[in-house]
């Protein structure tokens, strides 16, 4: 799938719809941030109004975490602020007012709020994170509640060799890389092919 027919086909299907909320989902490190960021940017050439709702931004402080037991499982779907997201959709879906939501600072494993502005008149909303399909517990009432759904699923070799790199780059050591791969990232992707609800498409990989 290349960009440009994705575009193309998200055209056709929005018609005239004044909002249209397009999801995109998938395993950590599949690419969605890097193609949300690249379709917005193609919808904006093309004069079209277009913002992107990152699900990381409503990740659960690292305090919170802690004294739940739950920090070593930080990114696992019972580590976010579910009931906040699905508000920030449901605000989104009138598209009657500005909206502000949260943007999550991987340099600072910290959830930023009030961080990004959706305009009450920006017509593509691109929501973009690991459990928007998942078929399991508060996040299966997100079903219904997009006009498009992608699924983005690179093999098992691809997201080990990402995930591997996204923790180097920060400057983590093997032994935590080898925890934070086998001990959550891997896992949480595994539950996320596995129990996904099925998308309108479902790609490898979207050609940019």
């Amino acid at each position: 799938m290349r960009l440009e027919d994705l575009v193309a086909d998200i055209m056709k299907r929005a018609a005239e719809r004044p909002r249209f909320i397009i999801a995109i989902a998938g395993p950590p490190a599949a690419g969605k941030s890097t193609v949300s960021e690249a379709l917005r940017e193609r919808l904006l050439e093309k004069g079209l109004s277009a913002e992107i709702l990152p699900m990381d931004g409503f990740h659960l402080d690292n305090g919170l975490l802690e004294r739940r037991g739950l920090l070593p499982r930080k990114g696992a779907p019972e580590t976010f602020d579910v009931r906040g997201f699905l508000d920030i959709i449901a605000a989104v879906h009138k598209a009657d007012q500005e909206v502000l939501v949260p943007v999550f600072d991987r340099s600072r494993e910290i959830a930023i709020a009030s961080a990004r502005a959706i305009a009450a008149d920006t017509r593509f909303i691109l929501v973009e994170g690991n459990y928007l399909l998942l078929n399991e517990g508060p996040w299966a009432r997100l079903d219904g509640c997009f006009d498009y759904t992608i699924f983005i699923g690179p093999d098992a070799d691809v997201l080990t060799e990402r995930l591997t790199q996204r923790w180097t780059d920060i400057g983590m050591d093997a032994d935590g890389i080898a925890h934070k791969l086998y001990g959550n990232d891997l896992p949480n992707g595994e539950r996320v092919i596995r129990n996904s609800r099925p998308a309108d498409l479902r790609v490898e990989t979207i050609e940019l």
